[in-house]
């Protein structure tokens, strides 16, 4: 991948244009090594995890030419990862992301981005 805070804003509008909630972008390349950044979305239910998730994927094959390398989660357990090597993106339902509350466990990483 090129430029991966390109690719990373890209899912970001993505997922806004799937009405995708409280989006975030991390700058996490500073505290870890498997990744430089997370993209964090939440929907209301599992029909907009489901549409979000193909909205992501469409965007990274149709205008980058990649599939994810690892997905886990489903939108009916309200968490959903896809792993994109410098991006990763977490799909949550909010009671979910209440209970991982990655913002917290990464709050030393920068925020590029809050869409609320």
């Amino acid at each position: 991948m090129k430029e991966p805070i390109q690719f990373a804003r890209r899912l970001v509008d993505a997922i806004e244009d799937k009405h995708g909630q409280d989006i975030i972008l991390m700058d996490i390349h500073g505290q870890c090594q498997f990744a430089d950044y997370f993209v964090i979305c939440s929907g209301d239910s599992e029909r907009q995890l489901g549409a979000i998730l193909d909205a992501i994927q469409e965007t990274a094959v149709k205008e980058f030419h990649l599939s994810p390398r690892h997905i886990e989660g489903r939108p009916e357990t309200g968490w959903a990862l896809l792993d994109f090597d410098d991006v990763i993106v977490h799909v949550f339902a909010p009671p979910r992301r209440r209970y991982y509350n990655l913002e917290a466990l990464w709050k030393e990483a920068p925020i590029l981005l809050r869409m609320q």
